[in-house]
């Protein structure tokens, strides 16, 4: 399993789940993991840097071409939200922590 490769509950840091994948498919740089992702190495350094998060169309071609379940890659960056859903106040949403047990 990736136990190793899950940030403890509290830590969220996308550069782990892109130095994870370069470590587990063996991949030498960030524009290496770009081109196996099909997306530009820009994109890869936003993330890097914080300007951009990580998102679910991101999210879902790193399981197609890792394999790894959606939940791992959450896993790997520290990302411990449940499900999302609207808040009735004021349009924003909100999301539930599970404990990590």
């Amino acid at each position: 399993m990736l136990n190793d490769a899950v940030l403890p509950l509290g830590t969220y840091d996308p550069n782990h789940l892109l130095d994870t994948l370069l470590r587990k498919m063996q991949l030498r740089n960030d524009a290496a993991l770009a081109k196996i992702l099909d997306v530009g190495p820009p994109l890869i350094s936003k993330i890097r840097h914080g300007r951009l998060p990580v998102g679910a169309s991101l999210l879902i071609r790193m399981h197609e071409v890792t394999g790894f379940s959606l939940r791992q890659l959450r896993d790997m960056m520290g990302d411990r939200r449940g499900r999302y859903r609207v808040s009735d106040a004021d349009g924003r949403i909100k999301f539930e922590v599970k404990d990590a047990a």
